[in-house]
């Protein structure tokens, strides 16, 4: 039966047809065909696939399938075609039309102005996007330069021939607020969908402006045409048999209906459909059939604006970039990204009272660190006792280059002695530092440390009457009060001990081993720090 009907007629579209496409290929004369809203299934015929876009085809709601998405032509219409598909989110062929066009950044859309049928205008702040296509009897405009919004137009005005009466122009001038909505409007016999696309889930307000701008209320022939058809938002129906001149009161009058819709799948659809009432010839042929002049969309909810979300993800980005540079700068401080060869470099840069060796002269002084000028050994490394070329003893602290703890004093230690000199307090001749190579070079201390000389073997031991005990004594004391009071810089040495006091040939006593040393503050008069020191 389908098949008869489509030989003998080419519009057939509200007619409850079941079956397949038939195959018409061989009808050459054919120009156009309108099935929609019928129950047709199956697959497109290629017949259709294969005709060229001056043949218009309406499939739109109907229960067809595919096995691969359909190519998208405006004269092929496919709107909600499908059935056990993605039929939800408009078409198959819009998944080529993504939300965002390559940006790495999406941004979700929160409104949408539409100046159907016209030009694009601004009203206030509020840009409303041109909607100029002729469409046609049976149109899918889906996204091109546009990427959040297109259309679908369904129908053929009976008896009519020319191709540019989808879109009504008002006829006499308009006196309404915002007049530049209403100077054109977009019009279809049987239906028009808007979709937008791309918007964030959530509630929104929808605003639907209408203006008649096609029939006249003059009392003449023009005056009998009635305008009526019903409106879905989101498929449900919101206005059944609407009158736009009977509602505003008059032609050429401006009437806003307000509606709220709640968007699940970043679609939005507008449905503008004619159910058969109303007038089809009066007071001309093509002027039936809906008639909308603007379309305005407006989020319901609290949302940051795009440059407020794109200033918020590049800040977390900086925040983030920030983060794991410190962490890096700490770990390298540390001893664990090579922080030892930096180290040097930034030991170069400081300003330090004290001179620089190199790696050679060491070597040379201490005869290459020979186990028979080792004369101490601590927890952060060995001490050596070395000549110098000029015949100056120095006595040469090797500090372990697996010890991190190590590495921190030596720069406490260079950083501390190097601006102090007290007789009571071990003299710093300088430093070298060749790659993980950290050495300290100190005046040499012919009576070894006070532990030595008290505790050590037997053939090392002093015999220290009172008085010599009364000059180390006092000569700590004084080391300590110039360290504590008489210094410019108000140091803690925190690591006191008979190993950390040294004895030159005449018993005269010298601290050393600052590496846990701390700089006090001349405002504090109570000192807190944590435990430190050795056992």
């Amino acid at each position: 039966m389908t098949s008869v009907l489509l030989y003998s007629c080419r519009d057939l579209s509200f007619n409850r047809l079941e079956g397949r496409i038939p195959d018409l290929g061989d009808l050459t004369t054919l120009e156009f065909m309108y099935l929609t809203s019928n129950f047709l299934n199956g697959t497109i015929p290629d017949w259709i696939k294969s005709k060229d876009s001056r043949f218009q085809t309406d499939l739109s709601y109907n229960n067809l399938s595919e096995h691969s998405a359909p190519s998208c032509r405006e004269n092929l219409n496919l709107f909600k075609s499908f059935s056990g598909r993605d039929n939800t989110i408009l078409s198959e062929c819009l998944k080529d039309f993504p939300c965002s066009k390559g940006c790495i950044i999406y941004v979700d859309r929160y409104s949408l102005h539409i100046n159907c049928g016209g030009k694009a205008t601004t009203i206030g702040n509020i840009m409303y996007e041109e909607d100029d296509d002729s469409a046609g009897a049976a149109v899918f405009v889906p996204v091109r330069e546009r990427e959040n919004w297109g259309f679908s137009s369904t129908g053929n005005f009976w008896d009519v021939t020319t191709p540019n009466n989808y879109v009504a122009k008002n006829v006499s001038a308009l006196t309404m607020k915002e007049s530049e909505l209403y100077t054109s409007a977009r019009l279809s016999p049987l239906s028009i969908t808007y979709y937008a696309r791309c918007l964030a889930n959530g509630r929104y307000k929808v605003k639907l402006h209408f203006a008649e701008i096609v029939f006249r209320d003059n009392r003449s022939f023009d005056s009998l045409g009635r305008r009526i058809f019903d409106v879905y938002i989101q498929e449900e129906l919101v206005m059944k048999d609407f009158d736009i001149e009977n509602t505003a009161q008059g032609v050429d009058k401006a009437v806003v209906k307000k509606f709220n819709a709640v968007v699940e799948n970043s679609v939005l659809m507008i449905r503008f459909y004619w159910a058969g009432k109303g007038t089809t010839a009066a007071p001309e042929a093509g002027t039936y059939g809906p008639l909308i002049s603007a379309i305005s969309v407006e989020s319901g909810f609290s949302h940051l604006n795009d440059k407020m979300k794109i200033t918020i993800v590049v800040g977390v980005v900086v925040l983030a970039l920030l983060l794991i540079f410190m962490i890096l700068g700490i770990l390298r401080w540390k001893g664990y990204l090579g922080g030892r060869i930096s180290r040097e470099k930034e030991l170069r840069r400081l300003d330090l009272q004290t001179g620089f060796f190199t790696y050679r002269q060491i070597k040379a002084a201490t005869n290459n660190f020979n186990a028979a000028n080792k004369i101490g050994e601590g927890g952060f490394g060995s001490v050596y006792k070395g000549i110098l070329l000029d015949g100056t003893v120095i006595a040469v602290k090797q500090l372990s280059s697996k010890s991190k703890q190590g590495s921190r004093e030596f720069v406490n230690e260079i950083g501390i002695m190097s601006g102090l000199q007290h007789p009571n307090l071990v003299r710093l001749y300088g430093c070298c530092i060749a790659g993980k190579q950290l050495l300290l070079v100190y005046e040499y201390m012919e009576n070894n440390s006070l532990a030595h000389t008290l505790l050590g073997p037997a053939d090392s031991q002093l015999k220290l009457d009172w008085p010599a005990r009364q000059k180390i004594s006092v000569g700590i004391a004084r080391g300590l009060a110039f360290l504590h009071e008489e210094s410019t810089l108000k140091i803690v040495h925190r690591d006191i001990k008979s190993t950390n006091v040294l004895l030159d040939r005449d018993l005269n006593p010298k601290i050393s081993d600052f590496g846990l040393a701390k700089l006090d503050e001349d405002e504090n008069t109570l000192i807190k720090t944590r435990i430190a020191g050795t056992m």
